[in-house]
């Protein structure tokens, strides 16, 4: 933990009180990092996540120096009065208390929202956990990939042997729900500190997942209803391309092409912007024979195109 913080920054003079595990405690690293006072309160033998994953850097996990650093650290046992009592104390003075862990993990220990808020009237309580408070998957534990799996973003890869893997991944589920909590934190601070009454909220680390992902789920749902209400582009004469990205797979004003020294993302799907590219090339012929709709236009399945560009780009 680092004890040199900024205290400049627009959130300077916000304390947050968290009590986080594992790659959760990314939970509040956006707000340290622009001035927010965050004290991350471990359980006795400290939080798991400093030897949980690799690799280890002088003894702690990235992981775990990644989504903790700028914070201050506090060992309580909460499972004791003593534990509860100086928690309690902590939050006099905090604008918010983070709790990263699965579902009323404080409230167990005496130390839910109605019972915070009995001590700070205008805190912000932020619970942040897999799979929400509610539904039937609300006390599975889980992290990582299980977000991801969870909203339909990663599936298994089958190797030689026929055997499934994990691919490689974003983790996305992990690292977008604490941008929501940002955001639920900061609206909950303006309104605690307009009406001096504050609040809770709760977020599932898979809801964020599968909320970053909209396009994709929200192309397929379209797409189940009739053509004659969902079509595509006019520049596919409206023909209805795969959903979700898939759609670009067979592009080619807008697609991957191998160089001389790696790849480049070719992307001029844009009138406009073909036309400039044919004119820097040297090869405004191309525009000429395809200059193509105005807009979204990836020439789809223009094999002749494809060649051309192939060309230019490995030269």
């Amino acid at each position: 933990m680092n004890e040199d913080r900024d205290v400049t920054g627009p959130l300077s003079g916000i304390r947050i009180i968290e009590v986080s595990l594992l790659g959760a405690a990314s939970v509040t690293t956006s707000l340290v990092d622009l001035g927010a006072e965050v004290i991350k309160v471990e359980p006795p033998g400290g939080d798991y996540g400093r030897v949980m994953t690799w690799p280890i850097v002088e003894g702690d996990s990235l992981l775990f120096l990644h989504c903790n650093r700028g914070k201050r650290s506090i060992v309580l046992d909460l499972r004791s009065d003593e534990g509860v009592d100086l928690f309690k104390r902590l939050v006099e003075t905090a604008d918010v208390v983070v709790e990263a862990m699965r579902p009323g993990a404080l409230e167990r220990r005496g130390l839910g929202y109605e019972v915070l808020r009995g001590v700070n009237p205008g805190l912000v309580h932020i619970a942040m956990s897999g799979y929400g408070a509610s539904g039937p998957y609300r006390d599975l534990p889980s992290h990582g990939i299980a977000f991801d799996a969870w909203a339909g973003i990663v599936e298994p890869v089958t190797d030689e042997q026929g055997r499934c893997s994990i691919p490689p991944h974003i983790s996305i589920g992990l690292n977008a729900a604490p941008l929501y909590v940002s955001i639920g934190i900061l609206a909950g601070i303006l309104a605690a500190r307009e009406t001096g009454i504050g609040t809770s909220i709760d977020i599932a680390q898979t809801d964020a997942a599968a909320a970053f992902d909209w396009l994709r789920i929200e192309t397929w749902r379209a797409y189940q209803r009739p053509e004659t209400e969902v079509t595509g582009n006019a520049s596919d004469g409206f023909e209805r391309r795969a959903p979700g990205t898939a759609g670009m797979q067979n592009g080619v004003r807008y697609q991957f092409y191998e160089t001389s020294d790696g790849h480049i993302l070719f992307m001029a799907s844009e009138r406009s912007f073909w036309r400039n590219f044919c004119m820097g090339i040297g090869r405004p012929d191309l525009f000429d024979r395809w200059p193509g709709q105005v807009y979204a236009d990836h020439a789809v399945g223009n094999e002749e195109l494809r060649s051309e560009l192939g060309v230019v780009e490995r030269h």
